[in-house]
């Protein structure tokens, strides 16, 4: 071993000089995964751009119009044909499947949201660090400030493509960040936050149990924020949710603390 180690330190004392080239292509090779990350983030970003244009067409084709430029019908290549103005769908029939598609979208969201069981299962989707997760929730907040108030609302043509495409990307990043949010599901985490997240699990379902006593139940419900707590961020929304399924006389967490809000609002 004495001369291995004699060994090893003569050739280094010869060759030091290799120390500085290696460490330029140790700096190299880190620049290039870094710079490969970064690309592929940009391709599945503009893969999601592209998908939600081709999910605007596809509503505008369902409505029987296309709307703005840049948004074309899927049979664009076919030739045309002469509609009456009376065949087209009006403004509000065309806002009415967009209220419909975008209402979906969000309901879909809202039953991870609100559902404790599956943000614990799929942590990914309440998480904005995710890239997908944080496209989405942009995607989610421009389709709902482009919405108009009602369906009556008399929109230009300009405003009408704005809220098709961004109605058509709101729903492909939810696609997405799901898929993706299925395929991740706690793998993020380390293994005993992994751990926590399955006694977590466990303990949900002694306390949504109507066979377990009430007492079982609300020591269940509280080892279940205990398990998760640091992990997941539960809406309040999705607090008062489980509450109402572990039982309605369970005392409300956000009636426990005094409230921080102005008065005056």
């Amino acid at each position: 071993m004495d001369a291995f180690f004699s060994g090893l330190w003569q050739f280094v004392g010869s060759y030091w000089w290799l120390i500085f080239p290696l460490m330029g292509v140790a700096g190299g090779i880190g620049k290039s995964i870094e710079a490969s990350a970064k690309r592929r983030h940009e391709r599945r970003l503009e893969t999601l751009r592209v998908k939600g244009e081709i999910k605007a067409a596809q509503i505008a084709a369902r409505s029987g119009r296309a709307v703005g430029a840049g948004i074309q019908h899927p049979d664009a290549t076919a030739p045309a044909t002469v509609e009456s103005s009376s065949s087209l769908p009006t403004d509000r029939e065309l806002l009415e499947r967009l209220f419909a598609d975008h209402d979906d979208v969000t309901a879909r969201w809202l039953d991870y949201e609100l559902d404790v069981a599956k943000l614990i299962a799929f942590p990914a989707m309440s998480d904005g660090r995710q890239p997908l997760t944080a496209e989405f929730l942009r995607a989610k907040k421009t389709a709902d400030a482009l919405r108009p108030a009602s369906t009556d609302a008399k929109l230009s043509e300009k405003q009408m493509a704005e809220y098709l495409e961004a109605v058509g990307n709101y729903a492909v990043a939810f696609d997405v960040a799901e898929r993706d949010a299925r395929r991740l599901r706690d793998s993020s985490f380390t293994e005993p936050e992994r751990k926590r997240l399955d006694r977590a699990q466990q303990l949900l379902k002694v306390a949504v149990d109507e066979s377990a006593t009430q007492a079982e139940r609300n020591v269940a419900y509280k080892r279940v924020r205990e398990e998760i707590d640091g992990l997941i961020a539960l809406s309040d929304e999705a607090v008062e949710v489980l509450q109402k399924k572990v039982a309605p006389q369970l005392p409300s967490t956000n009636t426990s603390a005094p409230s921080h809000k102005d008065p005056g609002h």
